[in-house]
């Protein structure tokens, strides 16, 4: 099984999920992890449950952590629940 290092998250952000439990990444989330840090499109589905959250918002904080060390990306993450 892959960890979060692995996918190739930044340690800040293995540090942060491994503070709230989270080991190994789920299913969902080693398919997506990597293909959003490329900057690849993902469509994906999965039960309630399963990191779905994590599995794009993880990927999309590294990206958004590495445009701010070059001085121009945003400043936050803003996600809002589809029911």
């Amino acid at each position: 099984m892959p960890t979060f290092e692995s996918l190739g998250l930044i340690p800040k952000l293995v540090q942060a999920v491994a503070s709230k439990g989270y080991t190994e990444p789920t299913a969902i989330q080693a398919k997506a992890i990597p293909a959003v840090l490329e900057g690849r499109d993902v469509l994906g589905g999965s039960q309630t449950g399963t990191g779905k959250t994590a599995a794009f918002a993880l990927p999309i904080l590294q990206r958004i952590h590495n445009k701010r060390r070059k001085g121009n990306a945003p400043r936050a993450l803003i996600l809002a629940p589809t029911r």
